[in-house]
């Protein structure tokens, strides 16, 4: 009798084992990330061993403290994005080459109130003259991405999964708009054309802001 109900247990996890083996696993898995875009949800869909799906939101936002063109300027860096992508596993495995786009409002705010003169757009202005300068450097709303990383959500046994990716999204010369108020020269034809001026060396400055380095870590669970 000791040795049938030894039996059966084995018998029973055998079994029960080969059940978890059959068992179908969903296509459909959700993700929490944390990275450089911000924190995000995500859904993904598997299409076989291969390829996956992938869509998501990411929302960041921090303060930061920048100079352009010898101006000092406090601000805010907004980046509010969907994103769809699509994952290669070239080796059917937890290896990944992903390929996609990041959609949305990627905004730098800028705001500078000068004590000492100057040069604004090629010619030196004074602290009153200029006032508060307020202004925007608006990234391109569509960002392309490519990157590589390790995703194990469709091959491990366990529902739950980590991810990692590693790439740059980038996109065109960011626009810049710069405004002064409270400045003596606020509204003179000269100063405003020295503003534009102003505006248009940012932008050859802030090229470099086209090229967003992403990082990501994220946890998973399948459906």
């Amino acid at each position: 009798m000791k040795h049938a109900l030894v039996l059966a247990a084995v018998i029973a996890a055998v079994a029960g084992a080969a059940e978890a083996q059959t068992r179908p696993r969903s296509p459909i898995t959700a993700a929490l990330n944390l990275g450089t875009p911000g924190a995000g949800v995500e859904a993904q869909l598997s299409l076989g061993p291969v390829f996956v799906l992938r869509g998501g939101i990411d929302t960041l936002g921090y303060d930061l403290d920048q100079s352009f063109d010898g101006v000092d300027y406090s601000g805010r860096f907004d980046f509010d994005t969907v994103s769809v992508f699509v994952d290669v596993h070239p080796f059917a495995n937890a290896f990944l080459i992903s390929g996609g786009v990041y959609v949305g409002d990627r905004t730098i705010g800028l705001n500078a109130r000068p004590t000492v003169p100057l040069d604004i757009g090629g010619q030196t202005f004074t602290a009153g003259q200029i006032g508060t300068l307020a202004g925007a450097i608006k990234l391109s709303d569509v960002a392309p991405f490519l990157g590589v990383g390790f995703d194990d959500a469709f091959i491990r046994e366990s529902r739950w999964g980590f991810r990692a990716i590693a790439g740059v999204a980038w996109s065109e010369a960011p626009e810049v708009a710069l405004t002064s108020t409270g400045g003596s020269l606020s509204n003179d034809p000269n100063f405003r054309a020295r503003l534009e001026q102003e505006a248009r060396d940012i932008s050859e400055e802030a090229e470099d802001k086209g090229i967003f380095p992403v990082v990501q870590l994220g946890a998973t669970v399948r459906f």
